[in-house]
């Protein structure tokens, strides 16, 4: 067994090599290395866009800064034309307003002012005040003599100084958008400018702002510069934005096709790495209602602080399509590879198992115990079919010693159950004839000490009757009833020693009928169904007669009269019963025996006929039953038992009529 079991793992161990041999590469190996191609090419081509975005927020910032430089230089040309430096050595106010509003219109300025540091200012629009406006730090630095650019954030109250128009322009209700930081807000009215002052003189400083808020042509241009014709794949969408804090105030994002996404707000994630912790953002976002790639950096004042955000980024949807439909394509690709090469790998690797998975059958089935098991294999110029068919002629020959050996072993199996036969009836007879031999050595004692007493009372009667005389028919009554009893006494002793020497007593022909037997029984039980306060019922209804020797059949009776006494040692109930009962189309006699005792579990039913088993702790030998059931079946009969626990207990014996006797008794 142990050299099967060695022999089965290696076969399944070359079957595993095998299929290793033809199947890892293609499996294992090429899956592998798609996946970690896939996974790789996956990571390159996500960061060649996230490099892709980060460039095009460096065109971004760019043109940004561009802007800042246009509007100093710009500004500066202004105030270092001639034309200027004569309006203000000529002290024409009305000539100077009228140029501020030609040069502001030309160069794209929302404002455009001078101002002295003695408050004088002229301005385009009109500005009647120019206290307010010298809090700048742009302004400070030009009135310092420093030319200085900046973005600078103005209030609602700063805007309407300038111009109720350039307030109305700042104010963009407020879109609620998904992912945002909450905000009770409700609109955005504050203004993001290119804030830009030059020195004029001495004294004076010319300054100038562009309002970003809803510059569409400033977002655009960002946006034509960053993402030309055919600079995305197709599908994809490039967007810019500027944001103040985080509202977009200027943006080319689509809320509705027609409709730009003004007043809708960033994401809270970037609203934290952007704003609140100054780094740039180079990643996906969700913008207003779709995923991106995106490009945020901070926006600074000139006060230091982080007021907006530049933005720039694509829809990122087409592009993971596109990588998802070439990771796809190869991926089918490679399938229909492994469906076509897999087949013919295991065809080839199928020739070299198969014999060998059929010999590991063969074997599995000798060790199960068929030995008719063979492999089949009938490859004559092969080498593993030579192995094979060695084996089988081995298996021939195991087969035939293993035939001869169990012929063997049924012949002495046979002999052992003869032997084990005779054992047994000799055991029984043994058992019957000590047990008889010792009942009838006690019971002749017995019947020796009992019938001497009783010739003593029978002399003693007749003596008194002789000299009582004619006085003795006084006591008429009492000496016949000590007569019924002596009587009574001579039969039970005679009975009991018809029991113990049968062959004295025994009928030749050895036909009884059961009633009788049973009657004869009683009086031999009699004092110990008085001891235990028992009812006895008797239904002695049969009449047949069976052939049985006649001390058998009432030691059977003995046996289960006197269990069912012992199951009821407070009293009870016992009901003997002989009836004409057939079975099986055969008639016979019916026996029952039935007490309302303590009963048995079915474990106990199950073991009572058993030799040697007794519930009688330390009072019987167990072989009562066991013995009674040997003698029901030597004349053919059964003996059945049904038992309740707490109900009591019943045996039914049942014998066949004898043949000849029932055809003498039956009338023609």
């Amino acid at each position: 067994m142990a050299d099967n079991g060695v022999l089965r793992k290696r076969a399944m161990s070359v079957r595993i090599r095998l299929l290793a041999i033809a199947l890892l590469p293609t499996l294992v190996v090429m899956p592998l290395f798609f996946m970690v191609t896939a996974v790789n090419w996956s990571s390159r081509f996500d960061n060649l866009l996230i490099a892709k975005v980060n460039g095009e927020l460096t065109i971004a910032d760019q043109y940004f800064s561009r802007l800042a430089e246009n509007s100093d230089l710009q500004l500066r040309a202004v105030a270092e034309s001639a034309t200027f430096v004569r309006q203000i050595e000529s002290g024409d106010d009305k000539m100077l307003l009228d140029m501020l509003d030609t040069r502001r219109a030309e160069l794209g300025f929302d404002f455009l002012y001078y101002t002295t540091t003695d408050g004088t200012i002229l301005s385009s629009p009109r500005i009647t005040d120019a206290a307010p406006l010298m809090k700048w730090p742009v302004v400070q630095q030009a009135l310092a003599g420093q030319p200085s650019t900046q973005i600078d954030i103005f209030t609602r109250a700063d805007l309407l100084h300038i111009s109720s128009l350039l307030a109305e322009r700042a104010r963009i209700a407020l879109v609620p958008t998904e992912a945002a930081v909450p905000t009770a807000r409700t609109e955005e009215t504050r203004g993001m400018v290119v804030h830009t002052a030059t020195p004029v003189g001495r004294d004076g400083v010319m300054v100038g702002g562009v309002l970003l808020n809803r510059n569409l042509e400033f977002i655009d241009t960002i946006n034509d510069l960053v993402y030309p014709t055919a600079s995305l794949t197709q599908g994809s969408l490039g967007t810019a934005t500027l944001f103040l804090e985080d509202v977009r105030v200027s943006t080319n994002v689509r809320l509705f096709q027609n409709e730009r996404a003004l007043g809708t707000r960033v994401s809270a994630i970037v609203h934290e790495t952007v704003l609140e912790q100054g780094e740039v953002w180079l990643d996906r976002a969700f913008v207003v209602n779709d995923w991106y790639i995106s490009a945020y950096e901070p926006i600074v004042d000139s006060y230091g602080n982080r007021v907006g955000m530049l933005y720039v980024g694509f829809l990122d949807q087409p592009f993971r399509d596109a990588k998802f439909s070439t990771i796809l394509t190869f991926a089918i690709a490679f399938a229909v590879i492994v469906a076509i090469s897999v087949p013919i790998f295991l065809r080839w690797a199928r020739q070299i198992f198969n014999p060998l998975e059929r010999m590991l059958g063969t074997i599995v089935q000798v060790e199960e115990g068929d030995l008719g098991a063979r492999t089949g294999v009938h490859y004559s110029a092969d080498e593993i079919g030579r192995v094979a068919a060695q084996m089988d002629e081995l298996l021939d020959q195991i087969q035939e010693r293993d035939r001869e050996l169990n012929r063997r072993v049924a012949e002495r199996t046979r002999d052992l159950k003869d032997a084990n036969q005779r054992l047994e009836a000799t055991t029984k007879q043994l058992v019957v004839s000590e047990k008889l031999a010792a009942v009838g050595e006690i019971a002749a004692g017995i019947a020796h000490e009992v019938n001497n007493p009783i010739q003593v009372i029978q002399g003693n009667l007749d003596v008194i009757r002789s000299e009582l005389g004619v006085e003795a028919d006084r006591v008429r009554t009492e000496l016949r009833l000590i007569d019924e009893q002596v009587h009574s006494v001579f039969l039970i002793v005679n009975k009991l020693l018809q029991f113990t020497r049968p062959d004295e007593y025994a009928d030749s022909l050895e036909h009884h009928r059961p009633a009788d037997v049973m009657s004869d029984t009683i009086p031999l039980v009699q004092h110990l169904l008085n001891t235990a306060e028992i009812d006895l019922t008797l239904d002695l209804s049969s009449d047949n007669v069976i052939a049985i020797n006649r001390t058998e059949l009432q030691q059977v009776l003995i046996n289960l009269i006197v269990n069912a006494i012992h199951a009821m040692p407070d009293g009870g109930a016992l009901t003997l019963s002989v009836r004409d009962v057939p079975q099986e189309n055969r008639p016979g006699v019916a026996i029952g025996v039935m007490d309302t005792g303590t009963g048995m579990t079915p474990d106990i039913l199950a073991r009572i006929f058993d030799p040697f088993y007794t519930t009688k702790q330390g009072e019987g030998t167990g072989l009562g039953l066991s013995i009674t059931r040997k003698l029901v079946e030597l004349y053919s009969g059964t003996i059945t038992a049904d038992s309740t626990l707490g109900q009591g207990t019943r045996f039914d014996v049942w014998f066949p009529l004898d043949s000849a006797a029932h055809e003498q008794e039956t009338p023609a």
